[in-house]
Order: structure tokens, then C-alpha cells, then sequence
């Protein structure tokens, strides 16, 4: 491995090769681009069930996806919908990544769910309460445990590498990208599929939800009702779907004649260890997160052309985040965007499905506007986009995923680094 293969620490650099995405706003990259950059939010009635007796009945649903593209319909019954969307948007990272050619022992998953097979519990809850205990299927384990998606994605690749499951509530897929880089960088394996799933558009899930006083209530305007960092913000709007990326040695790609994305740069995770569902006061936790994933990427806070927020449009979310972007950045912070006001908040998966949308403004320059950001709140000194995509330079990001329990997780993506010019590069050991 050559010094251009390592990064300023002397580690394997982590290349992203594939991507896939299963969502509300698209099942294929671009069409989820192209949605996101038009700030059309997909909120909507919920369709795949009966809600009108729900407080809250409406969702971003994903929409117009068939499993059966990917595994045999026989398969598919056997699957829950969190694990049906980890597979298509697994097997489109591995087909977008061209022929990776490496050891089956060598590559690993790294991915996870929030909550699990939830919808799979649900029904079959409703089986025994009127069955009784012969009603409920022999399949509702590996149909609800949290790693039955992992488990699914090793066995559909033939993969015997590393495979575990990461549940850290709404952190959870970015956790799963952090960890699968440090997978490739302390040399446990070459490829790495990384991302997360989630299918929690319920009725019990989202009854529970709206007791926490989590979700937003405008019914009667639900395309209006996810407004991340906006002063009239009321609660976030429950999403569903998958994310993965393909991550790759970086010289391995390179050898291959791989198209290379671009590059996890830097992984931050840490604890508020301070309330089960609430940030830490002043975003102190999110700050440092931040600060780590700097500090692992070696790069500066001045290096950062943009921040992918958390941005759930709850109230002492943002506000939070945006405290703690201060602290990292200083009075002159980076474009901030959440995406979260067009997809809604897809809990697990929303790290990942985030993370493409922050690498794809980290190559292309290019930042999504906040859907319904419509009047700034005062108390959140941070330059939010909205209206329109703005053109920025291309640079590295930030992407952030905060999750209940205190779980924090930043990534820092960004284009094919030109070791010859580190601009606002730390200091580091030679390689």
C-alpha cells in the first residue's frame, strides 16, 4: 500500500464506491437527489393502512417499490418490510459499485434498524391475542430481531466477513458508516456494506410516538408539517426506508478502475449520558461528536463547506444542534440543510439515507434547501438553506445523526482528498 493509500494518521483511506437507497423521495439515487434538491416534501395520508382513527395519520411512505426485484416472492414473505428495504438498497450500493471481485471473507456488514421488525410484532401480537399461542408464526423472530437485516444481506452476498448489527435509535446508520470505515481502517476487512433500515409506520409505533409529543399534528397540512429550524416547528413526521454505501480500501478501488464517490473522512461518537430522549443543554454532546470527527479526519473546522443537520423539526432538537454548530464553528458557521422536511425522519436509516444526500453536496457543491423553512427562529444564529439549492464550494461535510438515549454520530465525507494540497489540514504524524 502506497503513502497516497493512507491518510494522515498512516490508516487505509475509505473509499465509497456504491451507493443505494430505498425512500420517500425516490428509490434510486438520483430521483431521491433531484426530489431532495426540490424541496418537495412527500408527506402525505397514510396509505398502507387504515389511520383515520390515528392522531396523527399521516407519513412519508416509500412508494412504488417492489421486493420481489430482489429476493423470491417465497423469500419475501419472510421478511419483514425494514428487512425488504435493507435488501434493495443493499443489492443497488453492491450493483452501483461494479464487480468488486474480493475474498467473501474479507467483506463485512455493518448496518441496523431502530426499532426491528415492528410491523412483523405488531400483527403478531394481534395473532395471539386471538389465536392464542398457536396463531403466532414460527417466523416472528427472525422477522423482528434487530439483525435479521445484517443477517439477510451477508447470506444474499455469500459475505462470511465481520456482520453485526448497530442500534442506536436514530444515530444508528451513521454509527454503522463510522464503524465500517474503522472496519477497513484497522484492516478487519476490504469491503464493508454499511448503512440502515427502518419500517416503523404503525399504528402502535405511531400512537407511541405522538404520546411522547415527538410528532408533528398538522393533519390538515400534513406537506407543511416538517419545517426543520423554523420557528413554528412542532414535531417531526415519521419516514421509513433504507440507505447503504459500499466502502471500500482505498487502493483496492483504485486497482480495480472503481468510480470512487468520494471518502469517509472522519468518524465522531459519544454520549449526552444526560436524558433517555432529550440532547444535553446546550448541545454539548453534539458539539464535541463534531469535534471528534474533525479531529479524526484531521482537518480543521474551517474545512467544512457544509453541515447536514440531525434538523427532526422538534423544538429542543434544533435548537440544540444549532447551539452546538455554533460552538464547533464559531459566529461565521457553514451552509446548514436538514432533508428531513422532504423525507421525514426515517429513525435508523436516516443517517444513512442523509449521509448520500451530504456526500452528493460534498462532490457536487451543490446544498438542498430546507423544505418549510419559512421564518427563522431568533434564537438559532445559524445560516440555514432554504428557499433554494445554494452552490457552495466542494469541500468536505459534516453529517450529523443524534439519537435518543444521548447517542451521537458525525461523519465527515468528502471528495477524493488531494494529498499534495491538505488545505486546512491538522498537523498529523507522518504516513
Amino acid at each position: 500500500m502506497t503513502v497516497d493509500h493512507l491518510d494522515h494518521r498512516g490508516r487505509p483511506r475509505v473509499a465509497i464506491t456504491g451507493l443505494g437507497v430505498k425512500s420517500p423521495a425516490g428509490n434510486d439515487v438520483e430521483t431521491f437527489w433531484q426530489t431532495v434538491l426540490s424541496a418537495r416534501s412527500q408527506a402525505a395520508a397514510i396509505t398502507r393502512f387504515d389511520a383515520s382513527e390515528l392522531p396523527v395519520n399521516f407519513a412519508c411512505e416509500v412508494t412504488d417499490y417492489d421486493p420481489t426485484t430482489y429476493v423470491a416472492p417465497k423469500e419475501v414473505r419472510r421478511l419483514d418490510r425494514v428487512s425488504q428495504f435493507a435488501i434493495g438498497a443493499a443489492v443497488d450500493a453492491l450493483a452501483d459499485a461494479g464487480d468488486v471481485g474480493a475474498d467473501p471473507a474479507r467483506c463485512g456488514v455493518v448496518a441496523g434498524s431502530g426499532i426491528g421488525g415492528i410491523i412483523t410484532f405488531e400483527e403478531q401480537a394481534v395473532a395471539y391475542a386471538t389465536k392464542g399461542y398457536r396463531g403466532v408464526s414460527p417466523f416472528l423472530v427472525p422477522m423482528f430481531m434487530p439483525n435479521a437485516a445484517t443477517a439477510v444481506i451477508g447470506m444474499q452476498f455469500g459475505w462470511t466477513g465481520p456482520n453485526f448489527c448497530v442500534s442506536t435509535a436514530c444515530a444508528t446508520s451513521a454509527n454503522a458508516i463510522g464503524e465500517g470505515a474503522r472496519m477497513i481502517r484497522d484492516d478487519s476487512a476490504d469491503i464493508v456494506m454499511a448503512g440502515g433500515c427502518e419500517a416503523v409506520i404503525t399504528p402502535i409505533t405511531l400512537s407511541a410516538f405522538w404520546r411522547m409529543t415527538a410528532l408533528s399534528t398538522r393533519i390538515d397540512a400534513p406537506e407543511l408539517a416538517s419545517r426543520p429550524f423554523d420557528v413554528d416547528r412542532d414535531g417531526f413526521v415519521m419516514g421509513e426506508g433504507a440507505g447503504f454505501l459500499l466502502l471500500e480500501r482505498y487502493d483496492r478501488a483504485v486497482e480495480r478502475g472503481a468510480r470512487i464517490y468520494g471518502e469517509v473522512l472522519g468518524y465522531g461518537r459519544n454520549n449526552d449520558a444526560y436524558h433517555i430522549t432529550a440532547p444535553s443543554p446546550g448541545g454539548s454532546g453534539a458539539a464535541a461528536c463534531m469535534e471528534q470527527a474533525l479531529a479524526d479526519a484531521g482537518l480543521t473546522a474551517a474545512a467544512i463547506g457544509h453541515v447536514n443537520a440531525h434538523g427532526t423539526s422538534t423544538p429542543m432538537n434544533d435548537a440544540a444542534e444549532a447551539e452546538a454548530v455554533r460552538k464547533v464553528f464559531g459566529d461565521k458557521p457553514p451552509p446548514l440543510t436538514s432533508t428531513k422536511g422532504v423525507i421525514g425522519h426515517m429513525i435508523g436509516a436516516a443517517g444513512a439515507v442523509e449521509a448520500i444526500a451530504a456526500l452528493l453536496s460534498a462532490t457536487r457543491g451543490i446544498v438542498p434547501p430546507t423544505a418549510n423553512h419559512h421564518t427563522a427562529d431568533p434564537e438559532m444564529l445559524v445560516d440555514i438553506v432554504a428557499g433554494s439549492p445554494r452552490t457552495i464550494a466542494v469541500a468536505p461535510v459534516i453529517s450529523n445523526s443524534f439519537g435518543f438515549g444521548g447517542h451521537n454520530a458525525s461523519l465527515v465525507l468528502g471528495p477524493a482528498r488531494d494529498e499534495s494540497a491538505p488545505a486546512h489540514r491538522v498537523p498529523g504524524p507522518s504516513a
